[in-house]
């Protein structure tokens, strides 16, 4: 019978632990998304706060609070795929406001929805609604009252935020056993061809 294969077995090995602690890491991701999540939620329920003038390190405080703020004048607009509260398709205008001075981010307001794309017929004023993520300003307002001649844009919720941690977890664990099953087979067939031919 032939020996073992070291280096073909060390490989094997290392890529059969690596893919072990993958699966561990995501298990310790899904940890944290559904306690990420819980505190989105918990967020949802707590009193309004005022806009912020600098954004915090960290949002999690934020994402789902109600806020209040005021957008002084909108410098420039964008417009994201949204819905409706009926669930159509359209499109949500985002105003970037001025609040202040230099100093700040501004404000990011989702002033409501269309089907249509175009400029809004809106030149600011006190805003009340709901902060949620924004890919590129990291936080926005969506209004609660929509802008003349849009209809309100239906904010995101806690439980749109993905959390495919724990089948990705279970995925590197498969793969772990599949490549070890694999091998031992293939080092079985190696051994038993040996035996016959020797």
């Amino acid at each position: 019978m032939k020996r073992v294969p070291i280096v073909a077995t060390g490989i094997v090995a290392l890529a059969v632990v690596a893919m072990v602690v993958l699966g561990i890491w995501q298990l310790r991701r899904a940890d944290w998304k559904t306690a990420l999540i819980a505190t989105y939620e918990a967020n949802r329920a707590k009193p309004p706060v005022p806009w912020p003038a600098m954004l915090p390190k960290d949002d999690s405080q934020l994402l789902y609070r109600r806020a209040t703020g005021f957008c002084l004048q909108p410098v420039a607009w964008r417009e994201i795929v949204g819905h409706n509260p009926k669930g159509e398709p359209g499109w949500s205008h985002i105003a970037s406001c001025r609040t202040g001075g230099a100093e700040g981010p501004g404000m990011e307001v989702d002033v409501g929805w269309s089907a249509q794309t175009g400029t809004p017929q809106w030149k600011g004023g006190a805003v009340a609604g709901t902060i949620v993520p924004d890919r590129k300003h990291r936080i926005r307002l969506v209004a609660d009252q929509p802008a003349p001649g849009l209809r309100r844009s239906v904010p995101t919720s806690p439980q749109d935020v993905p959390n495919n941690h724990f089948a990705y977890a279970i995925q590197w664990f498969l793969f772990a056993l599949t490549a070890a099953i694999i091998y031992l087979v293939a080092l079985r067939r190696r051994q038993r061809d040996a035996a016959r031919s020797g």
